[in-house]
């Protein structure tokens, strides 16, 4: 439950169009919902803004099936991360409008339009091979409301790429920098923009990067200042952080609007 459908069924029963048991039967497994297997957090939209988030892998086809249907029953938007292709079949054919998006491994069930959050991000993705993790990355940014650019093969073997993109930077709120291999990519986006950097390291390279180690421990230990770093592969994580520094920030007063508009 958001915040917007609390108050309205508050007012509802103010105003006498609801009766207060109806209410309370929608309120009472408001905080969470026990499936045995999972405990289903329905609190979460109204601390966070955004509802529990199910991660698939490690999960069980029904497994997952049980959690959406639970989500769904209170109309919250259904995002799923790290579920394969036979999983997602299943998932499927118990929910006929359930969106699976292959590369990125994320499956959605929609019910309304997140709420637009101001602001954009610049996803910059170094080379073909990190785009599973760029692309859930994306998806989970289009489910946040949150509009992003996509940069993508421009990695450190070919700087120009970048430079060439150079002022896109301009014109958005942060950037997301997915990349491998050693992981240079967000440094050179931190030494060249003065927006935020959110920075993830994905698993792809040879033997000595270590699944993605190299490239965490090289983004770790940026000379650019103020980086920051997610997870090995967490596009998820990234997409998150940058909702939290684009909703947390403050709006302009009602007055300072009708002053830019008129």
């Amino acid at each position: 439950m958001f915040p917007e459908q609390l108050r309205d069924l508050l007012q509802a029963v103010r105003c006498g169009q609801m009766e207060v048991e109806l209410a309370f039967s929608e309120l009472v497994d408001l905080p969470f919902a026990d499936l045995g297997y999972a405990t289903v957090d329905h609190h979460r939209s109204l601390r966070q803004g955004v509802p529990e988030v199910i991660f698939g892998q490690g999960k069980t086809a029904e497994q997952i099936v049980g959690i959406a249907r639970e989500l769904a029953r209170k109309q919250q938007n259904v995002l799923i991360t790290r579920m394969d292709a036979t999983q997602a079949e299943f998932v499927q054919r118990e929910l006929p409008d359930l969106r699976y998006v292959p590369l990125a491994r994320v499956a959605t069930l929609e019910f309304s339009v997140p709420l637009a959050i101001a602001g954009s991000v610049a996803l910059v993705c170094a080379g073909t091979a990190d785009l599973p993790v760029a692309e859930e990355c994306a998806e989970t940014l289009r489910m946040l409301g949150i509009g992003c650019e996509r940069l993508t093969d421009v990695g450190v073997a070919g700087l120009h790429r970048l430079l060439a993109k150079r002022k896109r930077f301009d014109r958005v709120s942060l950037a997301i920098v997915v990349a491998g291999m050693e992981g240079a990519l967000p440094s050179v986006v931190g030494g060249l923009a003065s927006i935020p950097v959110i920075a993830v390291p994905t698993s792809v390279g040879y033997g000595a990067g270590s699944g993605g180690w190299a490239a965490l421990l090289g983004m770790l230990t940026s000379c650019a200042a103020g980086i920051t770093v997610c997870n090995i592969d967490n596009g998820f994580g990234a997409a998150m952080a940058a909702y939290r520094i684009l909703a947390s920030r403050p709006k302009p007063p009602a007055s300072a609007l009708v002053e830019r508009t008129s």
